[in-house]
């Protein structure tokens, strides 16, 4: 029998690689202690740290973790009931690199000093069509990670199975003279399988290739963003497929 909500949430406020500040915890005076020292005070080392936004199960966070244990990884997501999966898996594995941080995206700078990040991976988020602001990769949201990346060689990874996110943000990059590090379409059939972009598989991911639908990738440096960036104004067509509902993915073999 699967572990319940209230199940997760008690045994993730017990594990010690998690930290947990809902905005609630900070609107009734709760600061977080580590800003500007999750080197010193959290790992113990000056290694890169990475982050994952929108972690869900932690399946790139754990991964990562175990393929650079000389980087330092965070999967940042709200949703603690998913985050469990990846946090017990890295507390059993003993990833000391590892830690989740339970909280929303939009208060990031709360948690992280200016140049305190190395590189972001995005991966799978909501393409949120309809809503632009509300974009992992709008202007909006860039100018708040470029406010903790590393001014010099600080990355933004979008790995993404929507042709319309994936669009976006190119189209965003090149507007505003962001540098393209690297743009890979169709990652499963163009890039070799020892590449980091297939040894880590999510679980969306999963579904989206046993569907047929192609992954695609961005790497960007925020170099050129400013306060005067703006998201492009194009018309993009909009994906035409969803997610499986849960009796579905029931019914199929994910790998």
């Amino acid at each position: 029998m699967s572990k319940n909500k209230l199940e997760k949430f008690a045994e993730m406020a017990a594990l010690p690689n998690v930290l947990e500040y809902p905005f609630g915890v900070l609107r009734e005076g709760g600061t977080f202690p580590y800003k500007g020292r999750w080197h010193s005070k959290v790992f113990g080392n000056n290694n890169p740290i990475v982050l994952e936004l929108g972690c869900g199960r932690g399946e790139y966070t754990v991964g990562l973790g175990r393929l650079y244990p000389d980087k330092n990884f965070i999967g940042i997501d709200i949703k603690g009931n998913r985050m469990w999966t990846g946090a017990t898996t890295a507390h059993r594995e003993g990833l000391d690199n590892v830690r989740f941080l339970r909280t929303h995206i939009e208060m990031l700078t709360e948690f992280f000093a200016h140049e305190e990040v190395a590189e972001i991976w995005i991966t799978f988020p909501d393409p949120q069509m309809k809503k632009v602001r509300k974009r992992l990769t709008s202007v909006r949201f860039l100018q708040m990670y470029k406010s903790i990346l590393d001014t010099d060689s600080g990355v933004l990874h979008l790995k993404s199975d929507s042709p319309f996110l994936y669009t976006f943000t190119k189209a965003l990059a090149e507007h505003n003279g962001l540098t393209i590090i690297e743009d890979i379409q169709d990652i499963h059939n163009n890039v070799p399988e020892d590449s980091v972009l297939r040894m880590i598989r999510t679980y969306y991911e999963s579904q989206w290739v046993n569907r047929g639908l192609t992954i695609n990738y961005l790497a960007l440096r925020l170099d050129n963003l400013s306060e005067a960036s703006t998201d492009p104004d194009i018309e993009i067509e909009h994906d035409s497929y969803r997610s499986y509902g849960r009796q579905r993915r029931s019914e199929i073999n994910l790998l």
